[in-house]
């Protein structure tokens, strides 16, 4: 019987040792970060740098060739309609000149005759969106429409009226033009009279100098740009985005201005996407194809100026409540989505399906339940079934 028993505590004793030995060798588990999947908004945005600009800049340039003397003017000066701001010493022209400036008199003219056009277009439009709007209100008071179809037919009516302004601003200028191209007929009197007549540069519109581009006089010829002025009080934002990413902004889009020199983002609404795009070669030498997309101040614009550097986020898509993931869990298998969830202490891999994606989160249509806790940021060591910890 005391044989039994020492048999039986040397087995019990080797079994230990064994289970010792085979605890020790078995790998450590692997230590990760875990998050929860939330219930909660979702927004889908385009993050591009953007800068304002005058809504309605105009450049003043010479009609013709001669000698421009100093300009007075400095950049942010202010100036009136017709004010004269350059004066230029023609020089004597020959008929290919005097050619041109006819031609370029007639070309002025006609968009002259272009813009009063533009300003009627705008103006019917203007008054059918005033009509819409107020139908628009009477229809929501009757529950017959929704409020978001009124707030669409106001959005519809403040762009109308912005459009019909910036109509006018282009014809007051194009009428302008004619005045300037006409200026260069003075030229051919000087030619044929021997007399110098001087010629007047005027502004077509009241606001403020933007930038005085010719300072000093000199020899200028013509069609050289000699400043450009505008109302820096009425500012548009656009930003350039990749055309890829531009067919996805639609008009009316809510914009939000970040990190441009103040502590809360401004709130601006897109106007409209630029229907051609350009070729823009990125800082690693890639050419990329771009779009301008312009948009309106919502809030006041406080101290930006023309010019300006913003960081723009335009929301493409969002929602109140959504099942979400962040995005750093997300990983490619097969043709599908997967993450890793952790449950017992092992790590499970659970195919998901995803719709709306921002840069920190998507939104999950299927494969898991809010409350579980998936492995963010997964490592190459983690598979089906390994035994993880959390950090």
């Amino acid at each position: 019987m005391k044989k039994k028993l020492t048999r039986i505590v040397y087995y019990l004793v080797a079994l230990s040792v064994v289970a010792l030995i085979v605890v020790a060798f078995l790998p450590s588990p692997i230590k990760v970060e875990t998050a929860r999947i939330t219930t909660g908004p979702l927004q889908v945005t385009v993050d591009e740098e953007g800068e304002a600009r005058a809504h309605d800049r105009f450049v003043v340039a010479s009609p013709i060739a001669g000698r421009l003397t100093r300009v007075e003017l400095h950049d942010g000066d202010p100036v009136s309609l017709n004010q004269v701001v350059a004066i230029i010493n023609p020089l004597p022209i020959d008929q290919r000149e005097r050619a041109e400036i006819t031609a370029r008199v007639q070309s002025a003219e006609a968009l002259k005759q272009s813009a009063d056009e533009t300003v009627e277009h705008a103006r019917a439009d203007h008054e059918q969106a005033k009509r819409d709007l107020r139908r628009a209100e009477d229809l929501v008071e009757g529950g017959v429409i929704s409020r978001q179809s009124l707030e669409q037919a106001r959005n519809a009516e403040t762009i109308s009226k912005n459009e019909l302004e910036a109509a006018r601003f282009k014809a007051q200028a194009a009428a302008s033009d004619v005045n300037v191209a006409k200026a260069g007929f003075l030229a051919v009197e000087s030619g044929q009279s021997g007399a110098s007549r001087l010629v007047t540069l005027r502004t077509p519109v009241r606001g403020r100098v933007l930038r005085v581009i010719e300072k000093s006089e000199r020899v200028v010829t013509s069609g050289a740009p000699i400043m450009s002025v505008g109302d820096p009080r009425k500012l548009e934002v656009v930003v350039d985005l990749l055309s890829t990413d531009a067919v996805k902004v639609k008009q009316g889009a809510a914009m939000l201005l970040k990190n441009w020199g103040g502590e809360a983002a401004i709130r601006a609404r897109v106007r409209t996407v630029e229907p051609s795009a350009f070729t823009k070669v990125s800082a690693l030498g890639i050419e990329e194809q771009r779009a301008n997309v312009v948009a309106d101040f919502v809030d006041p614009p406080g101290p930006l100026g023309d010019g300006y550097r913003v960081e723009a986020r335009i929301i493409i898509w969002e929602a109140e409540s959504v099942l979400k993931v962040p995005s750093s869990a997300l990983f490619r298998h097969g043709d599908g989505w997967s993450v890793f969830v952790v449950e017992n202490g092992k790590a499970i891999r659970r195919e998901v399906e995803i719709g709306h994606r921002s840069q920190f989160e998507a939104e999950v249509l299927s494969g898991i339940d809010a409350g579980a806790a998936v492995i963010v940021h997964p490592t190459n060591q983690i598979a089906d079934g390994a035994r993880v910890e959390n950090r």
